[in-house]
């Protein structure tokens, strides 16, 4: 049985999430928190588990605020569709492109379907060319980034979104079982049965 544990962190109000099973085992996903003392948070949460992997569903910066910090904590590279390198190299220019006043720090990075992972890693370009869903089928769990949403999806007016591909993506994801609990990069957690298919396509 899953156990999922969100946090909401950073000035674009980030969901990070935690997925631990009951072994303690846990994976590290959208580490978002920016800030001390969310970073204090997230550490301290994960001090009883054994963190096997830190994973970003895509490459904004608001996604990877704290990734330099979460890989010097537990010297592991952030596992990543490598279609979206480019853009989280290029942290620096996102900063600027937002206004954050900040030094975006380098962090290790590897391609995300270079490991065996316990679930199924689903290609959802159109948001950024590399973004991804994390689909656990056996617990119909979903953790869809910022391809989906709420009753909402992704914009794709920033470098690299795309809109029909963000269409096609979403149909994918709605060929999933319509029980899937759904965990999305922003906002309140929701289902396929409750997020209207007809309403965002």
């Amino acid at each position: 049985m899953l156990e999922i544990k969100s946090f909401t962190f950073g000035p674009f109000a980030t969901n990070t999430y935690v997925v631990s099973d009951e072994q303690g085992k846990a994976l590290l996903v959208d580490p978002a928190c920016l800030y001390a003392f969310e970073q204090q948070e997230l550490g301290s949460y994960l001090k009883d588990y054994t963190l096997q992997a830190i994973i970003a569903t895509h490459g904004h910066l608001d996604h990877l605020w704290g990734a330099p910090w979460a890989c010097e904590q537990w010297s592991l590279p952030v596992l990543m569709h490598d279609a979206d390198f480019p853009l989280a190299k290029a942290m620096q220019q996102q900063y600027d492109f937002f206004g954050i006043r900040a030094q975006a720090k380098p962090f290790p990075m590897e391609a995300l379907t270079n490991r065996p992972l316990p679930f199924t890693v689903i290609h959802t370009p159109g948001h950024t060319p590399g973004s991804v869903c994390l689909y656990w089928e056996e617990e119909k769990v979903l953790l869809s980034g910022d391809t989906l949403f709420h009753m909402g999806y992704g914009r794709t007016d920033l470098p690299g979104g795309d809109f029909y591909q963000l269409m096609d993506s979403l149909d994918k994801l709605f060929h999933l079982p319509e029980a899937t609990r759904v965990y999305p990069g922003h906002g309140e957690h929701t289902s396929l049965r409750s997020t209207s298919r007809s309403r965002l396509m």
